[in-house]
């Protein structure tokens, strides 16, 4: 049926979502979520530097006498060697399962649900993914160019092929997970940022950062017991925060780098000469001379790396703005979704953050449409393609979480816009119908999935199975799912229980049962 255009169904990609059943946002999660207020982003990270054609290979070039003393002082060009984590925090209740990665019963995607199980998640009876596509080539409305099973009118898959090249794909495989979680509330504790630090993911500047100055770093919580003080997010949330996490003083602004570099080398061999010829009369005197010692060659070594602010500038990276960069001048100064996913991936991919978390908000869609939410997805898709493309770039391995606090649903009505695609219009927050996913790009190959690409399973009439996994009807275990299969590409599955002694998962079989990609 035809729906009549109304100011809802032209809404900006940016304009706030105003809810007749909703109360009017008080909470800044309220603001995020309805897209009042937009989602700033989250870098982990250390440093973002272009300085190297391969950060992950590169080591800065100190004279050869300091050059051996990095190791000792702690000094680390990369991060913690463990692959690189991005998640994508989809403030409002975004629709994940079924019009953007398919999700099906026990025997994985592929089994699919009941025609009334896919209007509930927003596709009419012809474009169900056992339905004939008339526009495609494969008879379907299925497309496995990421290796994980999407709509082949996804609004993210269309986001991620507009950001990504057919190389980058080709070495793609992803996880979904159907999960259900509590709709428009800041207490889901989705965020996995503090369990993946304590995975082993760090960066060589910065630990965690998020979007926004919560616990988290994003929108929704973290779980509680892995909540480390130590580690707590900093906010970083345009590209001009990103030049401004290294300061190396004045002395670079008064010589060129490298007679800046020449002359901390210098204050260091001094200063070490005169230290082993004091006593300090304290008892730990060795850890002095250490922390002297290494103050030096550390100051020396960021003017070394970082001397040049704008080697740090996302803005200013060929790989991510320009006619040969994933996003245009244009629309990259237009964007600010886009400047905020630059900052992240450019400090992550390259190893100068361990993982960051990209909050976006306006993700509570259910508009009396289709159009809005569609046109959101599809930036949403630009991001996460974003960043898969520009670990391709770097040459590096990354893995993208993607969540969202409830879910949407649809009572089968159609909207036959432009940007509603004829499929069904979201009329309402639907916790049964949630699910989250992640992607793994590896530059050696497409990783090998497990399960059939799936964690548990839905029921027929598209609404979670709570007892297919532990993930399925608890937040707290949806994290752990997570953090377990960032260990496992890791290799790292056998540390899960030592570094994780409450969870929840259950024994090794059950534990096992939860992996859903091979390791790297």
């Amino acid at each position: 049926m035809l729906i009549k255009p109304t100011l809802q169904q032209i809404l900006d990609v940016n304009a706030p979502l105003k809810h007749a059943d909703h109360a009017r946002p008080k909470t800044r999660r309220d603001f995020i979520s309805q897209g009042f207020m937009a989602g700033s982003a989250s870098v982990f990270g250390s440093s973002l530097f272009s300085l190297f054609g391969n950060p992950q290979m590169a080591s800065a070039a100190l004279s050869p006498d300091l050059e051996t003393l990095k190791d000792s002082c702690g000094i680390s060009v990369q991060g913690a060697g463990k692959i690189p984590f991005i998640c994508f925090d989809l403030a409002g209740g975004a629709n994940i399962s079924g019009s953007n990665v398919l999700v099906g019963g026990q025997g994985g995607q592929m089994d699919f649900l009941s025609t009334a199980g896919y209007s509930k998640l927003g596709l009419p009876g012809d474009m169900v993914p056992s339905a004939v596509n008339p526009d495609g080539m494969d008879n379907s409305f299925i497309n496995t160019e990421l290796g994980l099973a999407f709509h082949s009118d996804s609004a993210f898959l269309r986001g991620i092929l507009q950001s990504t090249s057919a190389a980058t794909r080709a070495n793609i495989n992803g996880v979904v997970i159907p999960s259900r979680s509590d709709n428009d509330t800041g207490n889901n504790p989705h965020n996995p940022m503090y369990g993946i630090n304590s995975a082993g993911a760090d960066g060589s500047l910065l630990t965690l950062i998020g979007s926004r100055s919560s616990d988290s770093g994003g929108n929704s919580m973290s779980p509680m017991n892995m909540i480390n003080p130590a580690v707590r997010p900093t906010k970083v949330d345009r590209p001009s925060d990103v030049t401004g996490l290294v300061d190396v003083g004045d002395l670079v602004n008064l010589l060129s780098q490298e007679d800046a570099v020449a002359v901390m080398e210098s204050i260091q061999r001094i200063s070490d000469q005169k230290m082993g010829q004091v006593n300090t009369q304290i008892t730990k005197d060795e850890v002095i001379k250490d922390l002297v010692r290494c103050g030096y060659v550390k100051s020396a070594d960021l003017a070394d790396r970082f001397g040049n602010p704008a080697d740090l500038d996302p803005a200013q990276d060929a790989n991510i703005v320009g006619p040969s960069g994933i996003f245009s001048q244009d629309e990259f100064n237009a964007d600010r979704e886009f400047q905020k996913t630059a900052s992240v991936m450019k400090l992550v991919a390259n190893g100068y953050a361990g993982a960051g978390t990209v909050t976006m908000g306006g993700y509570d869609y259910h508009t009396g449409n289709r159009s809005t939410g569609e046109v959101r997805d599809i930036r949403a898709g630009r991001c996460i393609g974003a960043c898969l493309e520009y670990a391709q770039a770097v040459g590096q391995s990354i893995m993208i979480y993607v969540f969202s606090d409830g879910s949407v649903a649809s009572n089968g009505m159609i909207d036959n816009s432009e940007n509603g695609r004829g499929k069904g219009v979201w009329t309402g927050d639907n916790s049964s119908t949630g699910a989250s996913f992640y992607l793994v790009y590896n530059p050696t190959g497409r990783p090998t999935a497990r399960n059939n690409n799936q964690i548990g399973y839905m029921r027929s009439d598209a609404s979670v199975e709570t007892s297919s996994s532990p993930a399925a009807n608890n937040v707290n275990l949806l994290v752990q799912t997570v953090i377990l299969n960032y260990m496992a590409i890791n290799g790292d599955q056998g540390e899960f229980v030592t570094k994780f002694p409450s969870h929840g998962l259950g024994n090794s079989v059950l534990q096992d049962s939860l992996i859903g990609m091979e390791t790297l």
